[in-house]
């Protein structure tokens, strides 16, 4: 028997969209970076890809557990003494949240040519508007594929961690 390996005339790109409003921020990078690379796929093959085009809603209403709200994201401007930081509570609230969700997906990918050319694939949105309706993607449930993907205001006010809600 030999082994399968995908050519590009064997890639068959969906669109998928997700809803990300009270879906933990980590699982949902997961999930999605799976798609994005199309480990999902029996055919995966690790060269090529064949992964889906992903669209992400709601990202400003993503949950973070425990102290993660308070969690710095930190950056160089290049001059001398540049460097600069925002938690992720300040990027959340700010005027691109979706910043976040595009980050952890961004680091759960291995870096490479191949990932930087599938995070394109990738479009991340603050609100429920996406404009992408002419592509008719198909929705997939995160908050249904396991009960843990999912956090609630009750739940968080229960383990009393300040800023996990």
């Amino acid at each position: 028997m030999k082994t399968f390996t995908a050519t590009p005339a064997d890639i068959d790109k969906k669109w998928i969209l997700i809803d990300a409003e009270g879906v933990v921020l980590g699982r949902l990078a997961s999930i999605v970076a799976m798609r994005l690379r199309g480990k999902h796929k029996p055919s995966f093959t690790p060269h090529m890809d064949m992964g889906d085009n992903v669209i992400v809603i709601n990202a400003d209403k993503v949950q973070l557990t425990g102290r993660k709200r308070e969690e710095r994201y930190y950056w160089h401007t290049g001059h001398p003494g540049g460097i600069k930081s925002k938690t992720k509570a300040e990027i959340l609230e700010g005027a691109h949240p979706e910043r976040v969700v595009m980050k952890a997906v961004q680091r759960m990918l291995p870096g490479g040519k191949l990932s930087r050319k599938q995070m394109t694939h990738l479009r991340v949105f603050a609100g429920a508007e996406h404009g992408m309706e002419a592509q008719k993607p198909e929705v997939l449930d995160v908050k249904s594929m396991n009960k843990k993907n999912t956090r609630t205001q009750h739940e968080a006010d229960k383990t009393g961690t300040p800023g996990s809600a």
